[in-house]
């Protein structure tokens, strides 16, 4: 792990003194924070990323084997009483409702490993070096899209093998595919906000709590009509089952555009609340020690 991170970091600084063609090479002064070295300085550290997770047996289990099993169970036990109620096949919110929460609940992953590298010191020691300063917090909700991403193809595998069929086009499932990541990484900066200013891990892990609310109280479980009256307003207006109505309209059929773009405001407005907290956070934690 030390040596891996340790050649991120070396790779992540390469790009700050490019050499000159010509017959000698000399080298180019560059600015640590020049927008020239974030976009590859951010892949290097969103590869460190993936790859330290790749190695997580927990991590890939809780990613892509619990999401699998979890679909399987929901189809088994309520698949058939949601044709019923609904006419169409409980799939088309099943699949986007497990792809949302494997999503979700991933994110906590990378809140403890933030607080993890904190706490050991790695935050620090690629603050020291010469690396753009928003490339180690970008990188890490690049991860995090990359991972909520492979854990919705993943899930639409387990899918199109019980069943699930995409009705309304090429470009619709394309969507479809990006949708969870949307919200999920909206989610994903605000666990990672709660992290850097947590002095242990139980406020991040607590956030399951809500995970499983939103989670429990969406169209993804049941059709809103079956839900009481006075819960329906809330059921209906979460992110969770904006975000699950789009995708059954992209795959099936509904409305796509309204759904769309009330996922999007929540997760835009989700950001406009954590950005700033979440850029002081990582640089405290960045200069800690």
């Amino acid at each position: 792990m030390a040596r891996t991170d340790s050649r991120a970091s070396a790779s992540a600084s390469k790009a700050q003194a490019p050499y000159r063609p010509g017959g000698r090479h000399r080298m180019e002064r560059i600015w640590e924070n020049s927008p020239k070295q974030l976009l590859p300085q951010v892949l290097v550290l969103t590869g460190r990323i993936l790859r330290r997770w790749s190695r997580d047996p927990a991590t890939l289990v809780q990613s892509l084997v619990m999401p699998a099993g979890f679909l399987v169970a929901l189809d088994i036990v309520l698949g058939d009483v949601l044709e019923q109620v609904t006419g169409a096949s409980g799939l088309y919110s099943q699949v986007p409702l497990v792809a949302l929460v494997g999503g979700m609940t991933g994110a906590i992953i990378g809140a403890v490993g933030i607080m993890r590298e904190r706490e050991v010191g790695l935050l620090s020691r690629f603050w020291v070096v010469p690396v753009h300063r928003a490339a180690g917090l970008l990188a890490r909700l690049l991860a995090d899209f990359i991972r909520i991403v492979l854990i919705t193809l993943g899930v639409l595998c387990v899918g199109l093998a019980l069943g699930f069929r995409f009705e309304q086009g090429a470009l619709a499932a394309v969507a479809w595919v990006f949708m969870p990541a949307l919200f999920g990484v909206a989610l994903s900066a605000a666990v990672l906000t709660l992290a850097l200013f947590s002095a242990n891990t139980i406020v991040p892990q607590a956030t399951e709590i809500l995970i499983a609310m939103l989670m429990f109280f969406s169209i993804g479980f049941v059709p809103l009509d079956q839900y009481p009256e006075w819960l329906q307003p809330i059921v209906e207006h979460q992110p969770v089952s904006y975000t699950i109505e789009a995708m059954r309209g992209l795959a099936l059929e509904g409305p796509v555009a309204e759904p769309v773009l009330f996922s999007v405001l929540w997760s835009a407005g989700i950001f406009a609340v954590c950005a700033v907290p979440l850029a002081i956070g990582f640089r405290r934690a960045s200069k800690r020690g």
